[in-house]
């Protein structure tokens, strides 16, 4: 019988964080004060994050320990699986071996929880007593729930209201880990009401979102706030992805020419990419690592390298990255991930650095390769995960077409269990192609009056 399932023991869950800032050639730009547009350091963040998340943030160390009641709370789904998709390759008729990297076997059913437990923790041990946060399709908010719930921490989640009204199971996840969950734009914060005051009918963004956890966070003292992407210390938490990747490639006797997964902010793709390009920094290997985004939300393959709002309002420091302008709304196509404005400081250095790639899939693409993966697996994907698919099997048929036998690793980053809805309206026809066009594109960016790079 062919291999098929690559499994490691619990014993071989990591024991430490891998930090890439400590290898990149060309270290990320300093964030910048939002009213002064001056440099600012890690003090600037305090009223949002416990101070050991702050010092992960700032860290040019290498590997940062994970502590034992994290990594032990990791072990309740740790290490997760790897499959060789033997179902895929017959279906796509290709020399290319194909492995996937199943995060959907996590309580709440993506990648996310390794993060959000890590946030929890760091956040009790100051003695937060609340966290605040955003979810666009809601695997963050499902993530930071379930941590919360472990550590007796308050959780209240703003809810992109495109996908608190296509989504009510993920909502009710939420609640069942006791999180409060409420529609953004919501009129509990000054941030969302001045959105509605504007647009009282917008489906919402992430950055509406996130103006109004950050705003509850920066107004009382016994709050933080936790994003679920973009920042350093987020896709440091993630990295254990890639390390036990790497660990279950050895066992199967192969090494990526190619990593992929779907790009969003930046958390998924740092997870499974970053302990790989650590070999290409430090080794001289050659892994090609591919971030896969939507075509209706492009902001690496896009947008623009300059300074930007990580939210809409403007609260937050000015980060230099990839974006579409941080007024950025997505067209109500489907109640998806993948649909922040901007691109994590570090991915975008390194895009800019050219050690990364990036591609773009529109959503007929996407839900047709999601649906051929789970016909050929049996997993039904998250509609994030559907973009790694597609640029996948655009690898894979490359690789017939060239006659090579290269192996593809994917991260599959979490399950469609509770994403019925767009598989419905792709169905019946509902999903159709859309790509923002170059004028879309430059209006939003002309909005914006932050420093270029």
């Amino acid at each position: 019988m062919q291999q098929r399932k690559i499994t490691l023991s619990e014993s071989e869950i990591p024991d430490k964080w891998y930090n890439i800032v400590a290898d990149m050639p060309n270290k990320p730009l300093p964030p910048l004060h939002p009213g002064t547009r001056e440099p600012i350091g890690p003090d600037a963040l305090a009223p949002l994050f416990p101070e050991e998340l702050i010092k992960q943030e700032v860290s040019t160390e290498r590997w940062i320990d994970i502590p034992d009641e994290v990594r032990n709370i990791y072990s309740l789904w740790r290490p997760t699986p790897m499959y060789r998709a033997h179902g895929l390759e017959k279906a796509l008729d290709t020399p290319a071996r194909i492995y996937y990297k199943y995060e959907g076997v996590s309580p709440s059913g993506s990648h996310k929880p390794n993060t959000a437990v890590a946030q929890a923790y760091y956040n009790k041990q100051a003695g937060v007593k609340r966290i605040t946060t955003e979810t666009g399709a809601g695997q963050w908010g499902s993530a930071l729930s379930f941590a919360c719930q472990h550590f007796n921490l308050e959780c209240e989640v703003y809810m992109v209201r495109l996908s608190y009204e296509h989504k009510p199971y993920r909502k009710v996840m939420m609640n069942t880990w006791g999180a409060k969950v409420y529609p953004s734009p919501s009129d509990r914060t000054e941030a969302g009401r001045k959105v509605l005051a504007k647009d009282p009918n917008t489906t919402g963004s992430l950055g509406i979102a996130i103006s109004e956890a950050v705003e509850r966070a920066a107004t009382d003292p016994d709050t933080k706030y936790a994003l679920g992407s973009v920042l350093n210390h987020v896709l440091l938490h993630q990295t254990i992805i890639g390390q036990e990747s790497l660990l279950q490639m050895e066992k199967a006797g192969e090494l990526p020419d190619v990593v992929i997964a779907p790009f969003g902010g930046g958390s998924n793709f740092a997870g499974i990419a970053f302990p790989f390009l650590r070999l290409n920094m430090t080794e001289g290997k050659k892994i090609r690592c591919v971030a896969s985004e939507p075509a209706s939300c492009p902001k690496l393959t896009r947008g623009q390298f300059r300074y930007d709002f990580g939210d809409t309002v403007g609260m937050t420091p000015l980060l230099p990255m990839y974006t579409l302008g941080h007024n950025f709304v997505p067209a109500p196509i489907h109640a998806g991930g993948l649909r922040y404005h901007g691109a994590g400081v570090v991915v975008s250095q390194l895009l800019k650095d050219n050690l990364i790639e990036a591609v773009s899939h529109d959503n007929l693409e996407v839900f047709q390769a999601g649906i051929t993966f789970a016909r050929a697996e049996g997993i039904i994907p998250a509609p994030e995960a559907t973009h790694g698919i597609a640029t996948a099997i655009n690898e894979a048929e490359r690789c017939k077409r060239e006659g090579k036998s290269e192996v593809i690793l994917i991260n599959l980053c979490g399950h469609g269990n509770f994403d019925m809805k767009a598989y419905e309206d792709y169905f019946a026809g509902k999903i159709q192609s859309h790509e923002l066009t170059s004028a879309e594109i430059e209006a939003s960016l002309a909005e914006l009056d932050t420093p270029t790079v």
